[in-house]
């Protein structure tokens, strides 16, 4: 099957601030010569440190910015001659940009008539009921996130590319909005920027991680595998003697295994002992090794003479 969305050599520069424009202008690399192609049915995380260029690549596939090198092709069609194919995406910017002296319903309402969209279903859809009434210049930041989250879904889109979804988003929400995300990913493409790795490994299929411009990783989540576990119990028991579970911080009962069978085999022991566990689950991050073997190599801005593009 031919790939939905494929980028092909991205590349954009930009002067480094500061510098005197002539023609030894150091130019900073935001994204360099990337690629990768994502189906229908995946999700794609783009993870990185703040600077590394996940905002910018973002920008490029949408052909917000025009890239210095490469192309950007969905369902076959060049992005940057095909109107059709850009009415088939949907952006949500890490930028609350929302009209301050509108109601919530108000403001739904007018991107609904320029764009089309049910108000009623995506206010449903966001549980934003209280909100509705209410001036937007009367929400908290995490509020103005959910109203531009719920403006984003007012249509339905083949690819939805979401810049931070869940920033400023108390838990709840934000699981709330990881849901959604799931649901929409089974027939569409949807890509989303993060600093949070447990996100994007409770919401992705695949991942990007982006270093310096470029990629550190592309590949499907599930090919990660850890090389020990840290898995959390709590219970109302002491258990260190009888698993090796040491009592930790926020209360957990931290037990060490090398597999998933070792920590279910562990449960089993305790169940069949009596005791009562209230909650089990993993400590550490599968991403977190791969994120800190990428980014605790730091490098200078890459810059060249303003003579290349």
């Amino acid at each position: 099957m031919r790939p939905l969305l494929e980028a092909r050599g991205l590349r954009k520069h930009f002067p480094l601030r500061g510098g005197v424009l002539q023609r030894t202008q150091a130019w900073v690399r935001a994204v360099d010569d990337v690629s990768f192609e994502v189906a229908p049915g995946e999700t794609l995380g783009i993870v990185g440190e703040s600077g590394c260029g996940k905002s910018t690549l973002a920008r490029l596939l949408l052909r917000l910015i025009e890239a210095d090198a490469g192309v950007v092709r969905f369902d076959g069609e060049d992005l940057t001659r095909s109107k059709e194919s850009r009415k088939r995406i949907n952006y949500l910017s890490h930028y609350n940009a929302l009209p301050e002296e509108m109601t919530v319903r108000s403001a739904l309402e007018f991107y609904a008539r320029i764009e089309g969209g049910d108000v009623d279903a995506v206010i449903s859809l966001l549980s934003i009921e209280n909100l509705k009434d209410k001036k937007i210049s009367d929400l908290s930041q995490g509020q103005k996130k959910r109203i531009s989250i719920a403006k984003v879904f007012l249509n339905e889109r083949d690819l939805y590319l979401l810049d931070e979804p869940t920033s400023n988003l108390d838990p709840e929400v934000s699981k709330e909005v990881r849901d959604i995300l799931l649901r929409l990913s089974k027939d569409r493409i949807v890509l989303y920027s993060s600093h949070n790795l447990y996100e994007a490994n409770d919401v992705g299929t695949h991942l990007i991680l982006v270093r310096d411009g470029t990629i550190g990783y592309f590949g499907k989540i599930s090919d990660l595998e850890s090389k020990e576990y840290r898995v959390g119990i709590k219970t109302t028991t002491d258990i260190s003697k009888m698993i090796d579970a040491k009592l930790g911080d926020g209360g957990y009962y931290v037990l060490n295994v090398t597999t998933p069978q070792e920590a279910g085999l562990a449960l089993k022991k305790l169940v069949e002992n009596g005791v009562l566990v209230t909650e089990m689950r993993q400590l550490d991050n599968p991403l977190q090794e791969l994120f800190e073997d990428n980014f605790s190599r730091r490098h200078p801005a890459k810059t060249e003479p303003r003579g290349e593009s």
